[in-house]
């Protein structure tokens, strides 16, 4: 990370039996953070309770909820309709999200629909109980008409090494598309190396590679980008300095 010139990193909690090694990683190292929440695909885990991620978010370092959403992709013989526990999970964190003004790391795949209902529902409840719903859809691939959606609801949009891939014309499109002060970049380690590393293990040195597609892309320089980006994870991960 440090010869890449990446100088922090959020480490992203999947299981809450995971959550202590994730908090210490974070706690070791000054340039590091974490979040805490059960992802969307983890099934026969520990299932969370609103009090559990409170509980944990006002650890030092825990910035955030998630990574949680919805995700249809491995529904294998189940239908839509059997997925209620993972819409019922979503909206768990999402109200842990409302009563402690931490920022939702949202993962959403082949349920955009449903992730984007949720949300508004949620953020409607929060409009009338004075609590706000903020946060990223990471990993971004869906279309641009989700990107609008949650850009209204005043969401971040981050772009993995997915971008660099030559059959991700459609993505780059989105990225040309979101406004500079939303953007952020990630890794979604170990997964989705950006070329030429694509097939081997990701890791936040891979960062720059992200970034150097997104400023081509956007007919912008990498040194925008990466100032715009840095300044964007400073103002939705509250308490994270430079």
């Amino acid at each position: 990370m440090q010869e890449a010139q990446v100088n922090r990193a959020l480490c992203i909690c999947t299981t809450l039996e995971e959550f202590n090694v994730v908090h210490q990683l974070a706690t070791t190292y000054d340039n590091f953070w974490c979040t805490v929440g059960v992802h969307p695909d983890n099934e026969n885990v520990q299932e969370p309770g609103i009090n559990d991620l409170v509980m944990r978010v006002a650890l030092d370092k825990v910035v955030g909820i998630g990574e949680t959403g919805l995700d249809y992709h491995r529904l294998g013989e189940r239908t839509v309709a059997d997925m209620e526990w993972q819409r019922e999970r979503f909206r768990v964190h999402i109200r842990a999200a409302r009563l402690t003004g931490k920022p939702l790391v949202v993962h959403t795949r082949s349920a955009s629909d449903d992730t984007i209902a949720i949300l508004k529902e949620e953020s409607a409840a929060a409009a009338t109980e004075g609590g706000q719903v903020r946060g990223v859809f990471h990993c971004f691939t869906e279309t641009q008409a989700v990107a609008r959606a949650a850009l209204d609801l005043g969401f971040y949009i981050s772009f993995s090494g997915v971008i660099t891939f030559k059959n991700a014309g459609d993505i780059r499109e989105v990225a040309r598309f979101v406004p500079l002060d939303r953007l952020l970049i990630e890794t979604d380690s170990p997964y989705l190396a950006p070329m030429p590393y694509r097939g081997k293990t990701n890791n936040p040195s891979y960062v720059p590679f992200v970034a150097k597609q997104l400023a081509e892309t956007r007919s912008e320089s990498i040194e925008v980008i990466a100032n715009a980006t840095s300044r964007n994870f400073e103002q939705l991960f509250t308490g994270i300095n430079a």
